[in-house]
Order: C-alpha cells, then sequence, then structure tokens
C-alpha cells in the first residue's frame, strides 16, 4: 500500500465519523478536512490524496472540494502546489488569513483554543434558543410593522459589507426573537448571540458560506412571515448546522 493510499484509507474511515450532509455541504466539507489536520491524519507537510479520489472518498462533488480547499488554503491550513509533485499539502502551521486573537482571551476566559465540550456547550444552547425563537416568531400574528422590522433587518444582513456581517446578522436574529413578544427569549437570544460570537470572532470570514447563510436567513424569514411554525424550526436548524460545522472545524481540539 503507497502512502497516498493508506492516508486515503484513513481519510475513509473518518468520513465514516464525520459525514457531511446534504444540506450544508460546503461547511461540512471544510470540518471534514479540518478534522483530517488537526487529528493528524494527514501530517503537516503531507499531502492529501489526489483531487478525484478525495472527493470520491469523501463523497462529494469536485467543485465542492475545491472550493473547500480554496478557502483553507486562503486561511492558511494548507498549501496548493502546481505541477510534477504537487498537490493539497497540509501546512506545518496555519500561518495565514486568520489566527486566535489572545486579547479576547479576558473575554472568553479561555486560551488560544476551544476544547471540543466547549464548542459543543454554545452550539447546544445556541440551537435549542434559535430554533425556539424562529418557531414562536412564526407563530405570531404580526403587525404591519413588525413585519416591516423583519424585512428591514433582513435587507440590511444581505446587502452588509464582510465588515459589518456579523454585527447585521446578529440583529437580524435579534429582530427574529423580538417579535416573539417575549422578554426572556430576547435575553436568552442575547446571551446566545454573544457566546456564539465570541466562538465566530476566531474563525476567517468564508465568502460561500456568508451567501450560504444569507439564503438560509431569506428561508427562515419567508417561514416566519408565512405563520409556518414548523418550516421556521426546520429552516433555523440547517442555518446552526452549518454555522455548527465551520466551529466545530476550526476551534474544537480533537
Amino acid at each position: 500500500m503507497t502512502a497516498s493510499q493508506a492516508a486515503g484509507s484513513q481519510v475513509t474511515a473518518l468520513r465514516a465519523i464525520a459525514p457531511a450532509r446534504s444540506g450544508n455541504i460546503f461547511e461540512e466539507t471544510i470540518e471534514c478536512l479540518l478534522q483530517i489536520i488537526r487529528l493528524g491524519i494527514i501530517p503537516p507537510g503531507q499531502h492529501f490524496p489526489p483531487e478525484r479520489e478525495l472527493a470520491e472518498q469523501l463523497r462529494v462533488s469536485r467543485a465542492t472540494l475545491r472550493e473547500a480547499i480554496s478557502e483553507l488554503q486562503t486561511a492558511g491550513w494548507v498549501n496548493v502546489r502546481r505541477g510534477r509533485g504537487g498537490g493539497t499539502f497540509v501546512s506545518r502551521t496555519p500561518a495565514g488569513g486568520w489566527a486566535p486573537n489572545p486579547t479576547h482571551d479576558a473575554d472568553t476566559g479561555l486560551g488560544s483554543g476551544f476544547s471540543a465540550a466547549e464548542v459543543e456547550d454554545t452550539l447546544t444552547w445556541r440551537r435549542v434558543i434559535e430554533m425556539g425563537v424562529a418557531e414562536v416568531a412564526a407563530g405570531q400574528d404580526l403587525t404591519a410593522p413588525q413585519r416591516g422590522q423583519l424585512a428591514g433587518a433582513m435587507d440590511a444582513s444581505r446587502q452588509s459589507s464582510l465588515a459589518e456581517y456579523r454585527r447585521l446578522d446578529s440583529q437580524l436574529h435579534l429582530t427574529w426573537a423580538q417579535v416573539t413578544g417575549s422578554a426572556s427569549l430576547v435575553r436568552s437570544m442575547v446571551e446566545s448571540r454573544t457566546r456564539a460570537n465570541k466562538l465566530l470572532e476566531r474563525i476567517p470570514m468564508i465568502e460561500p458560506n456568508l451567501a450560504h447563510s444569507h439564503e438560509q436567513h431569506q428561508r427562515v424569514h419567508n417561514a416566519i412571515l408565512a405563520g409556518d411554525a414548523a418550516a421556521a424550526r426546520t429552516a433555523m436548524a440547517e442555518h446552526l448546522d452549518g454555522t455548527a460545522a465551520l466551529l466545530r472545524g476550526f476551534l474544537a481540539e480533537p
């Protein structure tokens, strides 16, 4: 068995543990590739199997795989070399695009990384709160001003620049909480977004993921306006799953 084949077997084994889900295939692909790197299945300085082989092992399209690898290269996790002897090589250190910011340590109470338990606790909290908010918001008899407020927050988020995205994203989620009419849910959403943002500010801004988030926001928004509580809850779950995949991949320590 060649070194590439051995690595391929290991990738296949990990892929069975953390399969990509169809709702967030791009984010799940990044998560899986980062798990491979963080766990040392492909050591620093070594390369992934060839693109066609890796795409087959991960059960994703080559276009999705290339897009995920491109983002990881921008973030400094891999180097892509062309020509003879080329391939996608794991960087010896994540040297570009982003880095944990130690100035946030006093706020988070954590060091330069997050344990899997810490990440999962925040993601579980967020899932319970925000899915519930979407469901309750969709069950309200919304007034014209409330519908206008929702539309304004949606438009602002969709049209935001990269620099403004996370602030306006948070505002959109808070607007969904506000139309529930529950002060307790608004306070819970504030805590959820605060905890999530402390994780989100540690990872790179990835434009394909932001475009995906806008689409998912629209589905949540449409379900709330239509009064479809089940659809709002389902759309929110898909949205949160995509973000969770990136956070687990970039932040969770093995």
